[in-house]
């Protein structure tokens, strides 16, 4: 894992992780069930363009597969995704926590 180089980031960075671990677990998977691709769609558009700016080049990337599959109406790919990025995320919040950047 690499931390952001920028410390008023680094500073930001526990309460986004946690912040989105947390959207995930309310809105991932209500979206999927309801086939809701506009909300599914503006999640992983947040989810791409946040994480590409705090540095989380796996989970944005993630973020930009899942705007296809919401585009495209996938839910069984959408639903596949959930726990990759959910998973990511709480690495990186074990990651800080292990650096002593959060706890």
């Amino acid at each position: 894992m690499k931390l952001p180089d920028d410390p008023f980031v680094l500073e930001l960075l526990p309460e986004f992780v946690d912040t989105w671990i947390c959207d995930i677990d309310e809105q991932y998977s209500k979206f999927v069930d309801e086939h809701n691709s506009q909300e599914l769609y503006r999640l992983a558009h947040t989810l791409k363009g946040s994480c590409f700016q705090f540095g989380l080049d796996d989970i944005a990337n993630l973020g930009i597969e899942l705007m296809g599959y919401a585009k495209e109406g996938n839910w069984e790919k959408a639903r596949t995704l959930k726990e990759p990025i959910r998973n990511l995320f709480v690495e990186m919040r074990n990651f800080l926590v292990e650096k002593g950047i959060t706890q």
